[in-house]
C-alpha cells in the first residue's frame, strides 16, 4: 500500500471538515442540553 508523502490531499481536507464540524456540532448540543439549563437552574437557584 503506497500512501502519499505529503495530505494535501482534498479528501484529507474533506474528513478533517467533516470531523470538525461533527465536533461543533457536538459541542453545540452538549451546551444546549446541559450547560444552558444548568446555568438558569443555578440562577434560579
Amino acid at each position: 500500500m503506497n500512501l502519499p508523502a505529503d495530505f494535501d490531499h482534498p479528501s484529507y481536507l474533506t474528513a478533517l471538515g467533516t470531523f470538525a464540524g461533527y465536533g461543533v456540532i457536538l459541542l453545540v448540543m452538549f451546551a444546549l442540553l446541559f450547560l444552558i439549563p444548568y446555568g438558569i437552574y443555578v440562577a434560579l437557584w
